[in-house]
């Protein structure tokens, strides 16, 4: 869920920034010992920064290196940065894309190095939410239109003499300074700066009844915890997001979607398979996000115990790829 205001990053220089977020990951990828027995070898997944992503990825992943035999690199990278290593060779997938139509235009249709894999079966929600002792207290709060009534419930050191709206992490996609600029809003965006200080001021806020507005999504396993509620902005019309300047909608649904090297789809391995056939749904990646986030697992532990109580989802996946799914 980033913002498409970094595509300057010249493709040379895709291998240099993915080395260089996690390193010895992308670096050594040009050292794997690939197994040769195996008709996956090599699958090399990019992991953008939410955790319900992250989910995908080791769930993912875990599959394909215990019952394919895929040499697994997990890539961490932001989301525009993961398009660039389509044509650097550096990421095989991208298996949560938000969007992003300038991104597909770029590398599907004009660098042809990427292409669609299909639905991971989620569609994606992002938009404006408070907590659920607001909603109840200002019912009619939910409706954008009465925000600038209650400004200055919002007010921080940080928003001034404007209410308050917090964002997450300044790379998620967002449209929200456009949208408190052309609503005509008193309000002023302010970052949190990560999807975790996201959550714990809206735990916060809830469980103190301090009044918060803020940038949220789903999936997104916070919301079984703290159930927000969504403020209602102007209905999405198609093109009404066409120029970011203007945005005066709310963010559309979204189809999230698997996007894959073509070099990877045409080698047309097990591992390419098994993430054509990879679907689940927003309950499946919560699980695993709330092992991962608030139960404290280790990614790889939190898939596995996901995958072993899942059985007959995973052998939907292998089927024809492995004997006995």
């Amino acid at each position: 869920m980033i913002k498409l205001n970094r595509l300057a990053i010249p493709l040379a220089a895709a291998g240099i920034v993915l080395a260089s977020v996690v390193p010895g990951v992308a670096s050594n990828i040009k050292d794997a010992k690939v197994d040769t027995t195996s008709s996956c070898g090599l699958l090399k997944i990019a992991v953008n920064n939410w955790v319900g992503y992250e989910a995908d990825a080791f769930v993912v992943g875990q599959v394909a290196k215990k019952r394919l035999g895929c040499i697994v690199n997990y890539v961490y990278v932001d989301e525009q940065i993961s398009w660039q290593g389509f044509a650097a060779g550096n990421v095989d997938v991208v298996l949560e894309n938000w969007g992003h139509p300038e991104l597909f235009d770029l590398y599907q249709k004009k660098l042809r190095v990427a292409e669609d894999a299909g639905s991971i079966g989620i569609n994606g929600v992002i938009g404006w939410f408070v907590p659920p002792w607001m909603a109840k207290k200002y019912p009619d709060i939910t409706d954008w239109k009465n925000l600038n009534k209650y400004s200055k419930l919002f007010k921080t050191s940080e928003s001034g003499s404007k209410g308050q709206l917090l964002d997450g992490d300044p790379g998620f996609v967002t449209n929200d300074e456009a949208l408190v600029k052309n609503l005509k809003l008193n309000f002023k965006v302010v970052f949190a700066g990560s999807e975790a200080a996201l959550i714990q001021a809206f735990r916060s806020a809830e469980r103190t009844k301090t009044a918060m507005i803020g940038y949220f999504y789903s999936p997104q396993w916070f919301l079984a915890e703290v159930p927000l509620v969504k403020v209602n902005l102007p209905t999405y019309k198609t093109g009404c997001d066409a120029v970011a300047a203007k945005i005066a909608c709310d963010y559309p649904i979204y189809k999230l979607d698997k996007i894959v090297s073509k070099d990877f789809a045409n080698r047309g391995t097990s591992g390419y398979k098994l993430i054509k056939n990879f679907q689940w749904s927003t309950k499946d990646q919560n699980v695993v996000a709330k092992y991962i986030t608030a139960d404290g697992m280790e990614p790889e532990q939190a898939a596995d115990k996901w995958i072993a109580d899942n059985p007959n989802k995973v052998n939907a996946w292998l089927k024809g790829l492995v004997k006995g799914a």
